[in-house]
């Protein structure tokens, strides 16, 4: 009987895996959650795996439909911004996780998932301030839980209150956490707003890499491996391919539909690695400390691009 239920339960996964990427961003993400909170992902360490490399390979995709000017331009515009959030960001996470007697690389790493790139800020900073398993763990899944939450509020809000495409890109890059959920919130938002997020964020996660190195001398760990994203240097060179060979618009437009499928797949198998275990075992300062900059940064955020 158990071994039916198993079967049964695989079956579903990938029946729910293939239907995904005919579902919007968000419904795609809630999928993979009610699936992994009712009934349990069958395979956790795979969709682990696959979900980081169909994300990056998604996003190189959608570079191809995206023209190499109009993407600088966008990443210059909010270049100024990004500075300052980045750091504002940076110093209030350390400053309010020590008045909160949260542990000060646990404060670090949800400072940085918020003022960079969610998930792969902490994976890339966690190894170089020789973080823990339950440090990691807590700070991934606050950083998690937040992204989640806002694929599904921000399209409406941006709705709500007019926000122009450039203005919800924008926002979307600099006050959603992960890449994949920016991707995603800016693909049910429109085409342009799409490019917008895309660009801005990707030069966002870029800081990565001083934010590592800088580390290394904060928490005294030097000699570390510092995880650097090479897959947006091939999103940048996808640009230019689209933009400076004349590839013909049927072939970069059938790479980029393609690509937008395969986001939707890999939100479903981020919503799978979600469980009750996990939420319960974040303890609620790490979460205040998380939703706090999340709210910091999404009302500045907003007030900025709609005052612009």
């Amino acid at each position: 009987m158990t071994m039916n239920k198993n079967t049964a339960l695989r079956a579903l996964f990938f029946i729910l895996l293939a239907a995904s990427a005919f579902l919007s961003p968000a419904m795609s993400l809630l999928a993979g959650i009610v699936l992994a909170l009712t009934l349990g992902n069958p395979y956790p360490a795979l969709a682990k795996r696959a979900s980081k490399i169909a994300l990056q390979a998604s996003v190189v995709g959608i570079g191809f439909g995206m023209d190499l000017h109009e993407s600088l331009a966008a990443g210059r515009d909010g270049m100024l911004f990004t500075v300052v959030s980045v750091i504002g960001v940076m110093l209030l996470g350390v400053a309010l996780g020590r008045r909160m007697g949260i542990d000060g690389k646990g404060s670090y790493l949800i400072a940085s998932g918020t003022a960079i790139c969610g998930g792969s800020a902490i994976a890339a900073v966690g190894p170089v301030i020789d973080a823990d398993d339950d440090q990691m763990s807590l700070s991934l899944i606050t950083i998690f839980v937040l992204n989640a939450v806002a694929l599904f509020v921000f399209p409406p809000v941006g709705e709500a209150l007019g926000l122009s495409q450039q203005q919800f890109g924008m926002w979307a890059a600099i006050a959603i956490h992960d890449t994949s959920s920016v991707v995603g919130a800016g693909a049910a938002y429109g085409q342009e707003a799409l490019q917008i997020a895309t660009t801005v964020k990707l030069t966002r996660a870029l800081w990565i890499i001083p934010l590592a190195v800088f580390s290394t001398f904060v928490f005294r760990s030097r000699g570390k491996r510092i995880a650097v994203p090479w897959f947006i240097l091939l999103f940048v060179a996808a640009m230019a391919v689209n933009t400076y060979t004349g590839i013909p618009e049927q072939v970069t437009g059938a790479i980029v539909e393609v690509s937008r499928r395969v986001l939707c797949m890999t939100l479903f198998l981020i919503g799978c690695g979600l469980s009750l275990a996990v939420v319960r075992s974040v303890g609620i300062r790490p979460l205040i400390l998380g939703v706090v900059l999340w709210a910091v940064i999404s009302i500045t955020t907003l007030a900025v691009v709609m005052a612009v």
